[in-house]
């Protein structure tokens, strides 16, 4: 369950030594140089050389290369020189050794530091994979400029930012972070979160020692290590050992700070294989949902605990009107609209029962297969007395009484995007003049503007336009909210407008206070059910373990 560990060698003479040696300290690869970094090629001189420029393939079994093994070019690649022949001399090298690493089936590859404005380094690297090319290139970035005291000029987002720009996003481009004794401002660190870091070098000499002669970090460093274990990074250990013969020390503190960190709730837990997926909004009203999809909706464990405090609070007020008004049967009447397999008619009837109030339970749903579920579970949990279910669209449905509570939960992630309006102002009709309530009462959207790399290449995966201009239901994890989120638009039921207009519009500035890429917008929504009670996605007012 630890992250993978690694050692990166600046210079090795027995590539199988090395490997025994990442073996012998529990490590998982090892970041090799290609090419000795000393062997500089000058390919002006067209002379053909016997010798080989690097060593055998045979040195290590090719399973190794190609699971345990980082390439790292060569470090005096100068790609961004102002003299020619230095930027020829390092392009042609950089495809020589790529070509290798290719050829070995090296899996990644740790280009050198860029220069701070680098465009030819950029251009070279989305260059190699104008053919077929599975080796992923990490661009080696430290995490702050040496020497620079301004935040802004010591922050190498900017140059990572121009490379991934000019290699338009491509995927197989990413970060290798390495972590430097200064930390830039918190800010700064979570802007890192968003990007596809896969690679984090620990030098040795940014560790403290502790008054056992043991290796440890800082607070600082500490907590953004919490951060970077949250994007599933590998670890590699550089430089030479300062506390005992080894490198165990560090690997093993490494551990310790990981078994640290903050364990996932159980929510969390059920939502991790969602998180950064991209899921197309399921269309209930198109579509019948199958059984998986509404035990998904039925294992959160707030939103149906609060529809059953709204209905019990409705049930409390209509009662304090004197309702049921005499005449009828004595019982207040609930349309459960879109029962699905009956989490609220369940919420409903467990309200009327705190609340005292003789209730009937009218459960509607299209879905000919939930309908089932609903109808053997009117029997089996002893409901036939105070539930009807009726098989038909809501929009047909024409009920013999008038109900004193809809309840429905057609909310869609950015609250109206699942047709929840349109659904509702059609069964509106149901409700009672004067008295009839809505659970939920209103529901808001909010937007803000993100930064999440993952999510954008999902996308740009698609390869149009038409992906790109789709909304989707998604578990959002490696991101950075670029500003405040804002409000759209509310929508009221029942909706007393005549005629009634849906149609929404709202237009947004956004201050961003660091220089960013902005990829997208997140959606969100805060519903009001009744009463003081929400359920709600919206960062400012979320529902504590709402899935």
């Amino acid at each position: 369950d630890f992250p993978r560990f690694g050692r990166l060698f600046t210079c090795v003479p027995d590539a199988q030594e090395a490997m025994d040696q990442v073996s012998s300290h529990n490590m998982h690869f090892g970041v090799l140089p290609l090419v000795h970094p000393r062997a500089r090629r000058e390919f002006r001189n067209q002379t053909v050389r016997d010798e080989p420029f690097t060593r055998s393939d045979l040195m290590l079994p090719r399973h190794t290369w190609s699971t345990n093994v980082v390439g790292a070019l060569s470090p005096w690649l100068n790609l961004d020189s102002p003299k020619h022949s230095v930027r020829s001399d390092s392009e042609k090298a950089l495809k020589q050794e790529i070509a290798w690493a290719q050829h070995i089936s090296c899996p990644a590859v740790l280009a050198p530091v860029p220069a701070r404005n680098c465009p030819n380094y950029a251009r070279a690297l989305y260059s190699q994979f104008s053919g077929y090319n599975n080796t992923a290139i990490y661009v080696h970035l430290p995490l702050t400029w040496p020497g620079e005291k301004d935040e802004e000029s010591s922050d190498p987002w900017e140059t990572w930012n121009q490379i991934r720009t000019m290699s338009e996003h491509h995927p197989s481009i990413s970060v290798a972070l390495e972590i430097t004794a200064d930390l830039p401002s918190e800010e700064t660190i979570a802007q890192w979160k968003a990007e596809p870091v896969k690679l984090v070098i620990v030098p040795t000499k940014v560790f403290l020692t502790n008054a056992g002669g043991f290796p440890v970090m800082s607070k600082k460093h500490q907590s953004l290590f919490m951060m970077l274990f949250s994007i599933n990074v590998d670890i590699a250990i550089a430089g030479r050992s300062r506390h005992g013969n080894d490198l165990t020390g560090y690997t093993q503190y490494l551990k310790h700070l990981y078994a640290k960190r903050q364990q996932l709730t159980e929510s969390e837990r059920f939502e991790q294989p969602y998180w950064d997926y991209l899921q197309i909004p399921l269309q209930p009203l198109a579509d019948n949902l199958e059984s998986q999809t509404y035990e998904v909706f039925e294992n959160d464990p707030v939103k149906y605990v609060n529809y059953q405090e709204a209905v019990y609070l409705a049930l409390l007020d209509l009662q304090k009107l004197g309702l049921p008004a005499p005449g009828g049967d004595g019982r207040f009447v609930i349309m459960v609209v879109g029962a699905g397999r009956g989490p609220l008619v369940r919420a409903s009837l467990a309200a009327a029962e705190r609340a005292k109030a003789p209730v009937l339970v009218y459960a509607v749903d299209k879905n000919p297969n939930a309908v089932v579920t609903l109808r053997n579970m009117r029997i089996s949990e002893g409901w036939l007395d105070r539930v009807q279910v009726v098989h038909m669209d809501m929009r047909d449905f024409n009920p013999p009484v008038k109900a004193d509570i809809l309840v429905s939960e057609l909310l869609g992630s950015f609250g109206d995007n699942a047709l929840s309006p349109e659904c509702l102002d059609g069964a509106q009709r149901f409700l009672k003049e004067g008295t009839g309530i809505s659970v939920p009462v209103s529901y808001t959207s909010y937007i803000a503007p993100i930064s999440s790399t993952k999510l954008h290449q999902e996308v740009k995966a698609y390869n149009d336009v038409k992906h790109f201009e789709t909304t989707y239901v998604v578990k959002m994890h490696a991101f950075k909210q670029l500003a405040p989120a804002q409000e759209c638009w509310t929508f009221e039921h029942p909706n007393h407008e005549r005629p009634i207009d849906n149609t929404r519009e709202s237009e947004h500035r956004f201050e961003v206070q660091r220089s960013s890429c902005l990829h997208g917008f997140a959606g969100y929504f805060d519903a009001h059910l009744y009463g003081g009670v929400h359920i709600s996605i919206y960062p400012e007012t979320f529902s504590t373990g709402m899935f």
